[in-house]
C-alpha cells in the first residue's frame, strides 16, 4: 500500500489550504483554498500540480475563502467528482462561492479601467480568476454527510466529519486507508476551534487514533485574552470612539466573525455598558450566512440556545441593520454622529469595508478596529503594522484613524489549545505535519509539541510530497 501526502498549500503560510492525498491511485484534495497574501496570489493562478479530472473526490473541512475559495477554478478545469462536507458548510459556501466569484468579476473590470486610464497593464488585470456561472456549476458537485460516521470517498479510503468548533459547520476531517489488511488513518484538523466561545459547541478532541496529523498553527506561537477580556476591550473601544465623535470601522470576516460580534454587542447592550448606536451589517454575504445560522440552531452551544428562547437572540438587536444594498451601504457615511459599522472583506483585501476605510482612514476620531487574523502582504496586516499611509481603490490615504486590536475574538485554537485537542490521540501518531501558519508560528508550534510530547514532527514546505509507511 503506497500513499503519498503533497502540501499544495498553507504551508509555511496561512492560506491556500490545499492537501492532495494519494493513496494506491485514489487520489482525495482536502480543501482547495485561495491564497490570500497579496504575496502569494500568483498561486491562484497557477495550473493545479495534478490533472484536476484524475483528482476523485474533495473533502473540505469548512467554508472559509481559504479553504474553498478555488473550488470554481478546479472544477472549471475538469474535477468531475463530488464535495463532500457538513449541511451548514455546504450551505454557507454557497453564499461564500457566488459572493467570490462577483468579486474576482468587479475587481477585474474595475482594475482593467483604472489601468486603462492609467495607460499600464497588470498580471491578470483584466481577467476575472472565475466566474458566477464557474461557481453555480461547481455548487452540484457538493453532496452534504453527517458527522461521525465514515463515508466512502474513494476506492478503499473513507472520510469521517468531526465537530472543529471553529466556525459554523467546520470539521476535522479523518481520512482512513484500507487495502490488504492494511490501515493508515490520516487526521487534518482543518482549522481548531476553541473551547468557551459563543454561539458554537466546543471542538471535540481529535479522533482516537491516527497515524499522521496535520495540525493547524494560525496562533501556535501564542495564547489568547479570555473571552471575558473581549467585552472589557470592545466597550473601552465603543465609548472611546462615541465620546470622540467618530465612527467604529470593523473589517469582519462574513462567516462566524460577524456573527461573534453581534453577540458581544448583545451582551453589552444587555449589560448597559455601551450607548445603543445605531449598528450595520454591511455584508449582503454575512447576511445570509446569519440566516444559515437561525436555520441549524441544532449547532448552537447551551447559552445561545437560552438566550434564542428567550428572546434575546444576538441576530435580533435592536440596534441593528441589515445592509444589502450598495445604496444603503453608501448612506453610512453621511450619518451624524457615530455608528458602529462591521463589514467585509476580514482582511480588507475587497468588499465594502474599503469604502469605509476611505471615509474613516484619516479621521483621528475613528477608530479601525481588527478583529480577525490579517495574512501578512493584506491591507489589513500594513494597516495593523502601523502604515502611515496605505493605498486603497487606487489612491493613497494617510492613516489618521485610531487602530486597535482585539485577539480574543479568534475562531482558532491558540497555542496551548491545540496541545489539549491534540491530546485527545489514544497514542502518539507516527509523524505530526505543522501547517497553515506563518513560518514563525509554525517552527515555534513544532518546537512547543516536540518538548511536549516527544512527537516526531516538522513543518512541510509548498510543494513538498512525502510518502506515508
Amino acid at each position: 500500500m503506497k500513499i503519498t501526502l503533497s502540501f499544495l498549500g498553507a504551508a509555511s503560510n496561512v492560506t491556500g489550504s490545499r492537501y492532495l492525498l494519494d493513496a494506491n491511485g485514489t487520489r482525495v484534495l482536502v480543501d482547495c483554498g485561495l491564497y490570500q497574501e497579496r504575496h502569494l496570489r500568483d498561486r491562484n493562478w497557477a495550473p493545479f500540480v495534478v490533472a484536476p479530472e484524475s483528482i476523485d473526490a474533495i473533502v473540505l473541512t469548512h467554508a472559509h475563502l481559504d479553504h474553498c475559495g478555488l473550488l470554481p477554478k478546479l472544477v472549471r478545469e475538469g474535477f468531475r467528482g463530488r464535495i463532500y462536507c457538513s449541511p451548514a458548510t455546504a450551505e454557507i459556501a454557497r453564499y461564500i462561492l457566488l459572493d467570490a466569484a462577483h468579486i474576482q468579476q468587479e475587481d477585474a473590470e474595475y482594475k482593467r479601467r483604472r489601468h486603462e486610464a492609467e495607460g499600464r497593464s497588470g498580471p491578470h488585470a483584466d481577467v476575472p480568476l472565475y466566474t458566477v456561472e464557474d461557481a453555480e456549476r461547481c455548487l452540484q458537485h457538493f453532496d452534504p454527510v453527517d458527522y461521525d460516521a465514515p463515508i466512502p470517498v474513494g476506492e478503499h479510503v473513507a472520510a469521517t466529519f468531526r465537530e472543529a468548533g471553529h466556525v459554523f459547520g467546520s470539521t476535522n476531517v479523518t481520512l482512513s486507508v484500507q487495502k490488504d489488511g492494511q490501515q493508515r488513518r490520516v487526521l487534518f484538523s482543518g482549522d481548531v476551534g476553541r473551547p468557551g466561545m459563543p454561539i458554537l459547541r466546543d471542538p471535540k478532541p481529535a479522533d482516537g487514533d491516527a497515524d499522521y496529523v496535520l495540525v493547524e498553527s494560525t496562533y501556535g506561537n501564542r495564547t489568547h485574552e479570555t473571552p471575558e477580556d473581549i467585552g472589557d476591550r470592545l466597550a473601552d473601544v465603543i465609548n472611546r470612539t462615541h465620546a470622540a465623535g467618530g465612527n467604529v470601522c470593523i473589517p469582519s470576516f462574513a462567516l462566524e466573525r460577524a456573527q461573534h460580534l453581534l453577540y458581544a454587542l448583545n451582551e453589552l447592550l444587555l449589560a448597559d455598558r455601551i450607548p445603543h448606536l445605531a449598528t450595520f451589517l454591511d455584508s449582503p454575504m454575512a447576511i445570509h450566512i446569519t440566516e444559515v445560522f437561525r436555520n441549524h440552531p441544532e449547532l448552537f452551544d447551551r447559552e445561545m440556545t437560552r438566550l434564542v428562547n428567550a428572546n434575546h437572540s444576538p441576530f435580533d438587536l435592536p440596534t441593528l441593520h441589515m445592509t444589502r444594498t450598495v445604496s444603503q451601504s453608501k448612506a453610512i457615511n453621511h450619518i451624524k454622529g457615530t455608528v458602529v459599522v462591521i463589514a467585509g472583506s476580514g482582511m480588507c483585501t475587497g468588499g465594502r469595508i474599503k469604502h469605509h476605510l476611505v471615509h474613516n482612514i484619516e479621521r483621528p476620531d475613528s477608530t479601525v478596529l481588527f478583529v480577525g487574523y490579517q495574512a501578512r502582504g493584506t491591507l489589513g496586516r500594513h494597516i495593523l503594522d502601523g502604515a502611515e499611509k496605505v493605498r486603497i481603490l487606487g489612491r493613497q490615504w494617510d492613516v489618521r484613524a485610531q487602530i486597535e486590536r482585539i485577539h480574543g475574538f479568534s475562531a482558532h485554537a491558540d497555542r496551548d489549545e491545540l496541545l489539549e485537542w491534540l491530546n485527545g490521540l489514544s497514542r502518539p501518531p507516527r509523524h505530526a505535519f505543522v501547517v497553515h501558519g506563518e513560518p514563525e508560528s509554525a517552527a515555534d508550534f513544532r518546537e512547543h509539541l516536540v518538548e511536549r510530547t516527544g512527537w516526531s514532527a516538522s513543518v512541510p514546505e509548498y510543494r513538498d510530497t512525502v510518502t506515508l509507511d
